[in-house]
C-alpha cells in the first residue's frame, strides 16, 4: 500500500497568525517531514482568487519541495488543466521533474468555480475537451519529436518542448462525474479520488468499476493504471484526538462550499459559523489514536486492496506547526509501519 500526505494549500486560516510567508515555509518543512517519516508521497492542492490566499501555484510550489527532499513522491492534487496552457504546462512539469529527478506525478482536475474560470476567460463547458486535449500535448510533448496539433481548444504547428523529463511523467485524472471517471480509465495513468465526492469506501469502489469500464473500453492493462484516494486523516495519542482537529477541520470542510459564494471578497479570510451539525463532520473524517486510525485505514485496504495509493489529507488550514509536526511524526511512527 502506497501511502501518501497532504493535501498542501497553505491557506490563511482567520485566526491563525503566521504570514503567507511562513505558510510556505511551513508547507515546505512539513513535506521534508512527511519524507522522514516514511510516507511514499506529498501532494499539493491549487485554486485561485480566495480571501485564505488557497495556493495557487503548484508547480513553483513543487519545485521548492522538490530541492527540500531526496525520495519522496511530489503530487498534484489537483492542477487545474483548463486554466493552464497545454504546452506551458508540459515545460514546467518537466522542469520540475528534472529538478527531483523524476518524482513528479502530475494530477490533473476540471476544476468547477466559476470565478477561476472567467477571469481566466475560459468557458466551464469546455472542460471535457480541455482535458482530453491537454492529456493528449503532453504525452506528445514529452516524445521525442515535435508536436503538431489541431484540436478544439488548442492548436501548436511544430511545437519542440525541451528539456525533456527524465520520464513520461504520470498523469492521474481527478473526478467525481461518472464520464470523468470513465475518460481517467481511458486516458490517463491513474484515478484520484476523494472520500467526500466518492462517499467513502463503497463509493470508491463503485468509481474505481467505472473507471476500469473506461480501461477495458480503450484496450488497456488495469496493471498499468494506478488508483489513489485521498481521505482526511488526524492521529493523536492524547484521548482528545477530535477535540484537538475540530476547529481546523470545520474550516477545511466550511471553505469550500464558501469559495462558491466567495467571489471578489478581498480582506482576511471569513470565520466559518459554529458547528451545525457535528455528527456529521465527525462521521466523515478517519480521527482517533494510532491504533484507531490503523484499524479504520486499513478497512480501505482490505476492500481495495494493497495497490492503492492512499493519501492522508492530513494537512488542515490554521493548525498550529507544533501540532501538526507532532500529527504527522505520530503517523509516521505509529501508523504507516502498520499499513504495509
Amino acid at each position: 500500500m502506497r501511502l501518501g500526505f497532504g493535501l498542501i494549500t497553505c491557506q490563511r486560516h482567520p485566526d491563525d497568525p503566521r504570514s503567507d510567508t511562513d505558510l510556505y515555509r511551513d508547507g515546505i518543512a512539513l513535506s521534508r517531514l512527511a519524507e522522514q517519516v516514511g510516507f511514499d508521497s506529498v501532494w499539493l492542492s491549487e485554486h485561485h482568487f480566495l480571501d485564505d490566499g488557497y495556493m495557487p501555484s503548484l508547480l513553483v510550489t513543487a519545485a521548492a519541495v522538490a530541492q527540500a527532499t531526496e525520495r519522496i513522491g511530489i503530487g498534484t492534487g489537483v492542477l487545474l488543466a483548463p486554466l493552464h496552457d497545454p504546452i506551458r504546462l508540459a515545460e514546467d512539469a518537466a522542469t520540475v521533474d528534472l529538478i527531483s529527478g523524476g518524482r513528479l506525478i502530475l494530477g490533473l482536475g476540471a476544476g468547477w468555480r466559476e470565478e477561476e474560470f472567467e477571469l481566466f476567460g475560459v468557458g466551464l463547458s469546455e472542460r471535457p475537451a480541455r482535458i482530453r486535449e491537454t492529456v493528449a500535448i503532453l504525452r506528445a510533448a514529452w516524445s521525442d519529436d515535435a508536436i503538431t496539433f489541431e484540436g478544439r481548444h488548442y492548436r501548436y504547428d511544430r511545437a519542440f518542448v525541451t528539456p525533456k523529463p527524465t520520464r513520461p511523467i504520470p498523469i492521474w485524472l481527478g473526478a467525481f462525474a461518472p464520464a470523468a471517471i470513465k475518460r481517467a480509465g481511458r486516458i490517463a495513468d491513474g484515478f484520484l479520488g476523494s472520500s467526500s465526492g466518492t462517499s467513502g469506501i463503497e463509493g470508491f469502489d463503485q468509481a474505481r468499476q467505472v473507471a476500469l469500464e473506461g480501461l477495458a473500453a480503450a484496450g488497456r492493462d488495469p496493471a498499468t493504471f494506478t488508483f489513489a484516494l485521498h481521505v482526511p486523516v488526524y492521529c493523536s495519542e492524547s484521548a482528545n484526538a477530535w477535540d484537538e482537529v475540530r476547529p481546523w477541520y470545520n474550516y477545511l470542510r466550511w471553505k469550500y462550499p464558501d469559495m462558491a459564494g466567495s467571489r471578489g471578497r478581498v480582506g482576511p479570510p471569513t470565520a466559518p459559523p459554529a458547528l451545525d451539525d457535528e455528527d456529521r463532520l465527525r462521521s466523515s473524517i478517519v480521527c482517533g489514536s494510532p491504533q484507531q486510525v490503523v484499524d479504520e485505514v486499513g478497512r480501505f485496504r482490505d476492500t481495495l486492496g494493497d495497490d492503492v495509493h492512499f493519501i492522508f489529507r492530513s494537512d488542515f488550514p490554521g493548525m498550529p506547526f507544533g501540532q501538526s509536526t507532532r500529527h504527522v511524526e505520530v503517523l509516521g511512527l505509529k501508523v504507516l509501519p502498520h499499513l504495509r
